[in-house]
């Protein structure tokens, strides 16, 4: 079977669903495969790093062989604007050639041929659930054209059983037509340290001479960093301990900002290299995952496997990643964050408990694996046309 996948967000995005889509692409293409595959991507602007990719991609793939490319000529927005919010019915398949499934990680589809089989990843409903995190144009947009191509696709991926459940309350999808599909973990994200890498922290970044409180995410509303600093706020008079927020800033992220600029020890690093990541994760006293939702939450996985005690909120799919792994406070009580982050910050067993409990849960969680289960819905979908 022929499968195309749009692998535009792996070469444009550097963080979240870029992340997704690079980690479940390479490892479906490292997994001994009878299909042939065809990855598309909106290039205009970034075609060295297309052309990087495609390198990467056929030097890792089981039968590169077996593997091709299609660049379409346009940027992504682009393709936003032409395929989503002007309807032009110019089918992928003019770029990919027929093709039996055509397969996007990230919420919407393209035009399609009625005879190709869509797939489609759905990582949450947060426009849905709190379009209030949301600028109006962003917000619009997502709101007609994600439950578009919900309704074209045949089967729907969703993130976690969280984001399975809105889709069936607030979009109707048949429970039939959703597969949970769990993300991963990248390589490098372990709990043994690098030589000298607190020195390097400090160094590069300026932190790490004072124990620090880190957050991983997008600045942006959802990620509810504005409590997090308020309930920060007594430990970091205690004049011990720094807040440490890794992320670029999004949409509506003034307000974050503005207060970050208020607090001396709040320090905002903006997008951080992959590879310095582990590292942040390990020398943290504690991760704090505030998020008012998520559909997974891929930094609650990266800080257990780097062995960081986690905090994190009762939101969505939150509790369903950490598992007993970790503590979990609403995420509208500033009190209770307060409370857990001190407990955590003092309770030097509590945190090797939860060390340990984070290690082995992580553990439960592999792109290997999501690839797998990838497969055997694409063998089912196979089956299903002969």
């Amino acid at each position: 079977m022929r499968i195309a996948i749009d692998d535009t967000s792996a070469i444009r995005q550097g963080a979240g669903i870029g992340r997704y889509a690079r980690e479940l692409v390479d490892a479906i293409l490292a997994e001994p495969s009878p299909h042939e595959f065809v990855l598309l991507a909106a290039a205009a602007g970034v075609r060295d790093r297309w052309e990087q990719e495609q390198t990467r991609l056929r030097a890792l793939a089981a039968a590169p062989e077996r593997l091709d490319f299609r660049t379409l000529p346009l940027t992504d927005d682009w393709t936003a604007r032409l395929w989503q919010r002007l309807r032009l019915p110019l089918p992928a398949e003019m770029v990919t050639g027929n093709v039996a499934c055509f397969y996007s990680p990230d919420f919407v589809l393209p035009p399609l041929r009625r005879r190709t089989i869509a797939l489609l990843t759905v990582h949450d409903l947060s426009f849905l659930r709190h379009p209030e995190t949301f600028t109006p144009a962003l917000q619009q947009y997502l709101q007609r054209a994600v439950p578009r191509s919900v309704a074209r696709a045949d089967f729907v991926l969703a993130d976690s059983y969280a984001t399975r459940q809105d889709l069936i309350e607030l979009l109707h999808v048949p429970a039939e037509r959703i597969t949970v599909l769990y993300s991963g973990l990248s390589a490098g994200f372990t709990a043994t340290p690098e030589p000298e890498e607190r020195a390097r922290l400090q160094a590069r970044y300026g932190i790490g001479a004072r124990p620090y409180l880190l957050t991983v995410g997008t600045v942006q509303p959802r990620k509810n960093y504005v409590r997090l600093m308020e309930a920060c706020d007594p430990l970091i008079a205690r004049g011990d301990m720094q807040l440490v927020i890794v992320g670029k800033p999004a949409w509506l992220s003034e307000p974050i900002l503005e207060a970050a600029a208020q607090r001396p020890y709040t320090r905002l690093l903006g997008f951080v290299a992959e590879e310095d990541l582990p590292a942040l994760y390990r020398q943290a006293t504690v991760f704090a995952f505030p998020s008012l939702y998520e559909g997974f939450g891929i930094p609650i996985l990266e800080a257990m496997a780097c062995g960081t005690p986690v905090v994190g909120s009762t939101a969505s799919s939150v509790p369903e990643v950490i598992g007993d792994a970790g503590l979990l406070v609403d995420p509208l009580d500033i009190p209770g964050w307060r409370a857990a982050l001190q407990r955590l910050c003092d309770d030097s067993a509590l945190r090797a408990d939860l060390r340990a409990r984070g290690l082995r849960r992580a553990m439960e969680f592999s792109w290997e694996r999501a690839a797998t289960q990838w497969q055997a819905l694409i063998s089912q979908i196979a089956t299903s046309q002969h």
